[in-house]
């Protein structure tokens, strides 16, 4: 017989979710995520994004139930033979992309995302961009209110509001989408391998200033960002079967 698993279980501080995390706690004892076998996540997607992030030194795999809105990432909450459905679950292995940014005053930043790494204006001019993919200088100039590069696991996120492509698991693809493109008028966006490293270049940054942000990690000021995909880090996701990523991704696209 299989042992049980030591669980740890988080939760944003909405009331459902600390609602959850006591219930839960009590019923199916609790460790310190240092100390689990596997991480319970109660929140949305963006407590999610959160807990992989904090979480990712671990190389635990993490299990979310919906107690925020959209729940992409999320299983169905229910708090009945959770023990039963962590053994079920199907895992999903993503890496994340790895952003560094040069600044105006010569700094330099460097941040991860699951999603997407997003370059946008942040003034009332639109931004003038540069895109250079694999040292190939690809556009000479975007005019535009921004651009991002997504991951598979992002693609039904900011990048698909952005009239981007939705990228199946494993597809080992990455999405360029404008944020809307002024010029090229109507730029479509391209798709680009995995391996890929994407620099933008910001133009007039003075006149036009622009800002990044790997998620909701914001760097302002930005003169430059380089994007590739870091196959150094995983994250692991496990999902009720039929409910992964692969599944979420298809029946999005035919809702």
């Amino acid at each position: 017989m299989a042992q049980p698993q030591k669980i740890a279980f988080v939760a944003s501080n909405v009331e459902s979710a600390q609602a959850a995390l006591a219930d839960l706690s009590a019923r199916y004892g609790a460790v310190a995520p240092d100390q689990a076998d596997v991480i319970v996540v109660l929140g949305g997607d963006g407590f999610m994004l959160h807990s992989l992030h904090k979480f990712q030194h671990l190389s635990v795999p993490v299990y979310g139930m919906n107690r925020g809105t959209v729940g992409f990432l999320m299983n169905a909450y229910d708090d009945d033979a959770l023990d039963d459905r962590l053994v079920a679950a199907q895992e999903e292995v993503i890496n994340p992309l790895v952003m560094q940014v040069e600044c105006a005053d010569g700094s330099t930043r460097t941040a991860l995302a699951i999603n997407e790494v997003s370059v946008l204006r942040a003034g009332q001019q639109a931004a003038k961009l540069r895109i250079t993919v694999d040292g190939k200088l690809r556009l000479e100039e975007l005019v535009c209110d921004g651009a991002m590069i997504s991951t598979p696991a992002g693609s039904t996120a900011y990048n698909y509001s952005a009239h981007g492509p939705i990228l199946p698991i494993g597809s080992d693809v990455l999405a360029l989408t404008a944020v809307a493109p002024f010029r090229p008028r109507r730029w479509r966006g391209a798709l680009l391998p995995k391996s890929s490293v994407v620099r933008f270049d910001v133009i007039e940054p003075e006149k036009r200033p622009v800002m990044a942000a790997a998620d909701s990690q914001p760097v302002r000021d930005v003169v430059s960002v380089e994007i590739r995909s870091e196959p150094a880090v995983t994250h692991r996701i496990l999902f009720d079967p039929g409910h992964g990523l692969e599944e979420r991704l298809i029946r999005e696209q035919f809702s």
